[in-house]
C-alpha cells in the first residue's frame, strides 16, 4: 500500500486485469482516503474565502467512485462524470494538484479559471467536462464509445447520473440510443437518497432504479456503493460482459451523502437520525477496515501511511495557494477553434435547385471523409422528410447515413461525442423548430465547447427553416435569432444553389459547431449553377446580389427573393444584401454599403422579436451613424406563431410588394 502520493493515483492496474480482493485494497483504500481528504481541505478553503462557488461535497461518495473508475482506460474509454465524482477524476488521471487548482480558479487550472469548480475534464483523453443539466452528459458519452468502436477501438463508456437526475429525458433518450445502437457503456446510478432536498420517494415509483433496465432490453444490476470492491467487481462483470456481447449496462449504486448538497446546505430537511446512521455507514470507516484486513496493515501502519498521505496533499495544496491568479487578458476567452480549411475538388452544375444543393455537398462529404456520418430522423431508406438526403443511404451505407430514434436533445449530445473521438457528425433536425428540443446540448454543451475543454468539436447541424409551405405552428420556424444568442455557434444562412452548397462545405471543415439553415420554401426555389472551385477560405463572406446607390437592403431567407423582386425593374437602385454568416458576423462590407446609400432597410421572416433584423440596425447605428438619411427600418413578420391556412400564411409574411411600399417611402414616393 503506497504512501507516496504521486503513486497513488497513477499505476492503477485496468481491464481487463482484474484485481482480486488483496490487490484491490492495496490499491483503492489510499484512493478512498485521499479523495476524503480532499474534500475536507475544499470546506476548509471554502470557508476562508480561498475556493468559490458551488463546492459539492463528495464525503459518502468515494468508494463509489473509485469503485467505478478503476478498471477504465484514460484515453481510451469515453468517460461523462457527475459533480461528486472527484475521486474518479483522480483515478482516471487527473492530477490531485490539477482539481486544487481547478477548485481555486487559478491561471494552473484545467479551465484557467474560466469554469466552475466542477465543470473540468480532458477532452483529449475522453473524459468529458460535465454539463450541468442533469442528463445531459449521458449521450456524449455513448457518441464518444460509439465512435471509437465505429473507428476499430474496443472501447467502452461510463457515464454517471444521480437518482434526481435519473427522472429526466435526457437520462432516458441516452440509455434507450445505447440499447439501440448496442453501444458498451456503463450507465452508473448513484443512488444517495436525495436530489438536492428532494428525496427519492418523489423521484421514482419503482422498487430499484435497475429495475428499468428491462423496459431496455439490457442488463440492470444494483449493488451497494458502499463498498468499493463491490463496485469494481459489478463494473468490471458489466466490461466482461459487454465485451462479449456489446450493450449498455445499469448498474444502481446505493450510496449515501454525508453532507448537504453543497457546502452552505445544512441539510436540514434530511432527519438526525437518518444522519447519524448514515455516517455509521462511512465508507472510509469500511474501507479502512477492509483495507487492513485483506493487505493484513496493522493500526501503526495504516496511522503512517494516511499521515504520509495528508502532509503530501497539504504540500500541494500550499503550491496550488501559491499560484497566480488570472487578470483580465492573461488568459485566452476565445469560443471559436482555430479554422484551417483544406483544398476541395472543384465542383460545378447547372440549373440545381437547393434540394440538389444539399443532396450533392452531402455526398462529397461522405465520399471524401470516412469518418463522416450524417444521422437524424429518417434520413436513411425514406431520404429525410424533404429528400435531401435521397439515395445517400444506398450509395454510403447504413454506417453513414443513420436513422436516428425520436431524441434530438440525445441525438446532438451523441454527435458531441462523437465528435471528441475522430468522427464528424451532421446531424439533420428534420425541421429547425425541433431544434429547440436541443438548446442545452447544442448551445450550452456544444456551442461552449471550445471555451470550456480547449477542444476543438466539428459538428455540424442542418436546420430545414422557414414558412411558406402550410405547415403551421410547430414546422415554420426559423430560429435564427434563437440560435445566434449562443456564444461558439457559427451560423450559415445560404439563399441560393450555390451558398447552399459552399455553406454545407464550410460548415462540415470548420472544427466547430456549426447551423447551416436551410429554408424548406428555397428547397424547390429558382434553379441555379453552382460553380465552386474548391477554395473554401473564400466563402465566409456576406453576399451581394444588386448594385446600387439608392438604399441598402439586408435579407435573409426566402425574403432574399422577395426583396430582389422588389427592386427589380425599378427606377431606384439598391445593394441587396445577405449577410451568409450570421455569428459571427462580418459586417463591414454592409456598412460600407450603408454609408453609400445613407439608408437601410432590413427584411425577415422571423417576428420582429425573434429575428437579427433589431441586431442589424443597431449595427448600422452604431456603425453608420453620421452618414444615415433616415432612420432604419425592419420588415418581419408578426410576433405570432406562423398560421396554417394558406391566406393566414401569406398574409403573415413580407412580400415584394410591401417591401416596395417600404423602399418608396424611405426614398422619397420614387416611382
Amino acid at each position: 500500500m503506497s504512501d507516496n502520493l504521486d503513486d497513488v493515483f497513477s499505476s492503477v492496474p485496468r481491464y481487463p486485469r482484474r484485481l482480486d480482493r488483496r490487490e484491490f485494497w492495496r490499491v483503492a483504500y489510499p484512493m478512498v482516503y485521499v479523495s476524503r481528504q480532499v474534500d475536507i481541505r475544499f470546506k476548509e478553503l471554502f470557508k476562508r474565502g480561498l475556493v468559490k462557488g458551488t463546492v459539492i461535497p463528495i464525503s459518502g461518495h468515494e468508494a463509489s467512485s473509485v469503485g467505478m473508475a478503476m478498471p477504465f482506460r484514460p484515453g481510451v474509454d469515453s468517460i461523462a462524470l457527475l459533480h461528486r465524482n472527484l475521486a474518479a477524476h483522480f483515478v482516471l488521471g487527473c492530477p490531485v494538484r490539477e482539481a486544487v487548482c481547478q477548485y481555486l480558479a487559478n491561471v494552473e487550472s484545467p479551465t484557467h479559471g474560466k469554469e466552475g469548480n466542477v465543470h473540468f475534464g480532458d477532452a483529449r483523453s475522453r473524459r468529458f467536462p460535465m454539463l450541468s443539466h442533469l442528463g445531459g452528459m449521458l449521450a456524449v458519452a455513448v457518441g464518444g464509445a460509439w465512435a471509437a468502436r465505429r473507428a476499430g477501438e474496443e472501447a467502452f463508456g461510463l457515464t454517471v447520473i444521480g437518482d434526481g437526475g435519473s427522472s429526466t429525458g435526457q437520462f432516458h433518450e441516452a440509455l434507450n440510443m445505447a440499447s439501440v445502437f448496442k453501444v458498451p457503456v456503463v450507465f452508473f446510478v448513484e443512488n444517495n437518497g436525495y436530489a438536492y432536498s428532494t428525496p427519492v420517494s418523489r423521484q421514482y415509483n419503482c422498487e430499484r432504479l435497475s429495475d428499468r433496465a428491462a423496459g431496455y432490453g439490457i442488463t440492470g444490476k444494483t449493488i451497494n456503493g458502499l463498498d468499493a470492491f463491490e463496485v469494481y467487481g459489478a463494473v468490471s462483470d458489466a466490461l466482461e460482459m459487454m465485451a462479449k456481447d456489446p450493450q449498455p449496462v445499469l448498474i444502481e449504486s446505493m450510496t449515501v451523502r454525508l453532507l448537504g448538497h453543497a457546502v452552505y446546505d445544512n441539510a436540514e430537511y434530511v432527519p438526525e437520525a437518518e444522519k447519524a446512521a448514515n455516517w455509521e455507514r462511512d465508507p472510509l470507516k469500511f474501507s479502512r477496515a477492509a483495507a487492513m484486513e485483506a493487505c493484513g496493515v496493522d493500526e501503526g501502519r495504516m496511522s503512517s501511511i494516511e499521515s504520509a498521505l495528508l502532509a503530501q496533499l497539504d504540500e500541494k495544496i500550499r503550491e496550488a495557494l501559491g499560484v497566480a491568479l488570472p487578470g483580465a487578458g492573461t488568459v485566452p476567452m476565445d469560443v471559436f477553434a482555430p479554422v484551417r480549411y483544406p483544398a476541395l475538388k472543384p465542383y460545378s452544375a447547372k440549373g440545381v435547385r437547393n434540394t440538389g444543393a444539399v443532396n450533392a455537398a452531402l455526398d462529397y462529404i461522405l465520399a471524401e471523409n470516412s469518418n463522416a456520418f450524417v444521422c437524424g430522423q429518417d434520413v436513411g431508406k425514406f431520404g429525410s422528410a424533404f429528400k435531401t438526403c435521397k439515395g445517400l443511404l444506398d450509395k454510403h451505407g447504413e454506417g453513414r447515413v443513420i436513422d436516428m430514434p425520436v431524441c434530438e436533445a440525445a441525438t446532438a449530445g451523441f454527435c458531441l461525442g462523437a465528435s471528441q473521438v475522430g468522427s464528424r457528425p451532421i446531424m439533420e433536425f428534420q425541421f429547425a423548430d425541433f431544434s429547440t428540443e436541443a438548446v442545452s446540448q447544442l448551445g450550452l454543451n456544444s456551442g461552449t465547447w471550445f471555451y470550456r475543454a480547449g477542444a476543438p468539436a466539428p459538428l455540424l447541424f442542418r436546420m430545414p427553416s422557414g414558412a411558406g409551405v402550410t405547415l403551421g405552428a410547430f414546422h415554420s420556424g426559423e430560429f435564427e435569432g434563437l440560435w445566434s444568442r449562443f456564444p461558439g455557434l457559427k451560423l450559415f444562412y445560404p439563399a441560393t444553389p450555390q451558398e447552399t452548397y459552399e455553406a454545407l462545405l464550410a460548415g462540415f471543415y470548420d472544427d466547430n459547431p456549426c447551423v447551416v439553415f436551410e429554408h424548406k420554401l428555397l428547397y424547390w426555389g429558382k434553379p441555379g449553377d453552382i460553380e465552386f472551385d474548391g477554395d473554401l477560405s473564400k466563402v465566409c463572406r456576406p453576399r451581394k446580389y444588386s448594385e446600387g446607390s439608392d438604399i441598402t437592403i439586408i435579407a435573409t431567407g426566402a425574403m432574399v427573393e422577395q426583396a430582389l423582386g422588389a427592386v427589380a425593374g425599378k427606377k431606384y437602385t439598391a445593394e441587396v444584401w445577405n449577410p451568409f454568416v450570421l455569428a459571427p458576423l462580418c459586417f463591414e462590407p454592409i456598412a460600407e454599403s450603408i454609408r453609400k446609400t445613407g439608408r437601410l432597410l432590413v427584411v425577415q421572416e422571423s417576428g420582429g422579436v425573434a429575428g437579427l433584423g433589431g441586431h442589424f440596425i443597431a449595427l448600422a447605428a452604431r456603425e453608420c451613424f453620421s452618414g444615415l438619411k433616415r432612420a432604419p427600418e425592419l420588415i418581419a413578420a408578426p410576433d405570432t406563431p406562423v398560421p396554417f391556412a394558406k391566406e393566414f400564411e401569406s398574409a403573415h409574411l413580407p412580400d415584394s410588394a410591401r417591401i416596395a411600399c417600404v423602399i418608396e417611402k424611405m426614398i422619397g414616393g420614387m416611382p
